[in-house]
């Protein structure tokens, strides 16, 4: 079995499993409460299965784009039981699980086309996103990169395509991307369910992290504000 942890978002997911299906899933509310939440989630999964951590096959986690408090959460966690029970670390992409989940949701609501295109869109600063866009097969059409969203986001993609643009950061582009071959799908919610196809064909493929050097993929560097001194006669 493959303990998946997904804390890219505002959610925080774990789910226990195996090669057919889920086994066991924990999920918080949108709260950006990670720190007291994960660690909760994957005891209660873990006895609740009867499984002891070094009787995972591996622990695979969603190594971003995405919150920057968020992954290091996550990647933290996997390291740290990864290391102590001697088992693989997997990373994976954040927007490639999305579309793994939301690919199922897209055929069951439109059916699909072999030209459509799919956007996973992560929320970021502003009016900005983290992005890549996928065809129906899934292969990557345009590698992670962040954008900010007007009125031109995805005009060099072909006009005869389907794009779905799907995710916390989909609700930036309503209003603003008009195109009719756009849909937008902002009630799309990421899930560590989504990671588990992806995450056996890394353990097959032994498409391993390397435990002591693994960081999570931020796309751009943390950026705060300077706290602002309140000094009398300055």
């Amino acid at each position: 079995m493959i303990l998946c942890l997904e804390t890219a978002t505002s959610l925080c997911s774990v789910a226990l499993c195996d090669r057919k299906g889920v086994v066991a899933l924990k999920e918080g509310g949108e709260g950006r409460s990670h720190a007291s939440e994960l660690t909760v989630f994957i005891d209660r999964i873990l006895k609740d299965s009867g499984i002891k951590a070094d009787q995972l096959e591996a622990v695979a986690v969603s190594k971003g784009p995405g919150s920057y408090t968020g992954l290091r959460i996550g990647v933290s966690a996997a390291k740290g039981i990864t290391y102590a029970s001697s088992i693989p670390l997997i990373g994976i992409d954040t927007t490639l699980s999305m579309y793994l989940g939301f690919y199922g949701i897209a055929r069951d609501k439109y059916g699909i086309n072999q030209s459509d295109l799919f956007c996973p869109a992560l929320d970021a600063r502003r009016m900005e996103i983290y992005y890549s866009v996928f065809d129906a097969s899934g292969r990557i059409v345009k590698t992670v990169c962040a954008e900010v969203v007007d009125t031109d986001f995805l005009s060099d993609l072909p006009a005869s395509s389907r794009i779905f643009i799907f995710g916390d950061g989909s609700a930036k582009c309503r209003g603003v991307v008009r195109s009719e071959n756009i849909f937008i799908e902002c009630d799309f919610r990421i899930s560590a369910t989504y990671m588990r196809s992806a995450a056996y064909d890394a353990l097959d493929n032994k498409h391993f992290e390397d435990v002591a050097y693994f960081e999570p993929f931020y796309l751009k560097d943390f950026l705060t504000s300077k706290p602002v001194k309140n000094i009398p006669g300055k």
